[in-house]
């Protein structure tokens, strides 16, 4: 029996979708792989003392500067001639992504190191109390965006990573979810075959956080494509070049599914505003699949 390089035994929640697509990301990748990995759950759920579910070399870096980590090991690597032969991946969560570590994700962007950064996003700081983000979506209820008489929760939409990172104008960035497991592989590899840097956001639904059964982990992130407010896009060297066509569905059938929309299911206007952010992404994206 072949070795997992994402081994069992780790102190993941039942049903975490980073630990799904931790393990395909590092299986697509290979044993000649080398991580650095911002503060966040994947890193305290994998790496308790004295143990490691990592099979590769895995370093632990500040919940900001994973991708900064990274490009001094690539650096190191080009110099020694032995950059050919190892693939460097740099990753963290969405906090540890879009707000805190940004600044760095940028400069290795910008300097145009031989990196793929995998932004794991769960749309929350979960590992410290179930935060907003700049990746929580607009009206999701959080610890620091709660819902009450004057609010209905997070009131700013999410951010546009994706398109900030295409905007360097880099060899690969492209958007990912473990409901789909073969397009996210298929990307990972696409991604460390092309020179230059790299940018994967992979949707991973957090029971504990988006308060949804352990068991339909899989069905959420699945919904969340189907109705378009996650939608799976492909760039290549800054052009738009695949995107996975859906038959749209309300938006409903994702928010039902999950505790953190269940103030928003009575609320027509609120509804309303979300399907207008998942119809926007529908026609940015030209998502619609043509009727047969």
């Amino acid at each position: 029996m072949n070795k997992h390089l994402f081994a069992s035994g780790h102190t993941a929640c039942s049903g975490c979708g980073q630990s799904l697509a931790a393990r395909l990301v590092l299986e697509a990748s290979g044993p000649s792989t080398i991580i650095a990995n911002n503060t966040g759950c994947l890193e305290v759920f994998t790496t308790k003392y004295p143990e490691s579910a990592w099979e590769v070399p895995f370093i632990h870096s500040l919940f900001e500067n994973s991708a900064a980590v990274a490009s001094g090991v690539e650096a190191a690597l080009v110099y020694l001639k032995k950059k050919e032969d190892i693939h460097v991946i740099a990753q963290g969560g969405d906090g540890g992504t879009a707000d805190i570590g940004v600044q760095a994700l940028s400069g290795m962007l910008e300097r145009g190191h031989d990196i793929l950064y995998v932004c794991y996003d769960n749309e929350a700081y979960m590992n410290t109390g179930i935060q907003r983000s700049g990746l929580t979506p607009f009206n999701a209820n959080t610890t620091t965006s709660p819902v009450g008489s004057q609010s209905l929760g997070n009131i700013r939409p999410k951010k546009p990573l994706p398109e900030i990172a295409n905007a360097h104008a880099i060899a690969y960035v492209t958007t990912a979810t473990v409901a789909f497991p073969q397009d996210l592989q298929r990307k990972v590899k696409k991604a460390h075959s092309l020179k230059g840097p790299k940018y994967i956001q992979v949707h991973v639904p957090c029971p504990l956080g988006w308060r949804h059964e352990s068991s339909l982990t899989l069905e959420v992130a699945k919904a969340a494509v189907e109705t378009g407010l996650f939608p799976l896009i492909e760039y290549e060297n800054g052009k738009l070049i695949g995107v996975r066509k859906i038959a749209p569905k309300p938006v409903q059938e994702y928010l039902k599914l999950q505790g953190r929309f269940k103030h928003l299911l009575k609320n027509s206007e609120a509804l309303k505003q979300l399907q207008e952010i998942a119809d926007y992404n529908i026609q940015k994206y030209d998502l619609r699949a043509q009727a047969t």
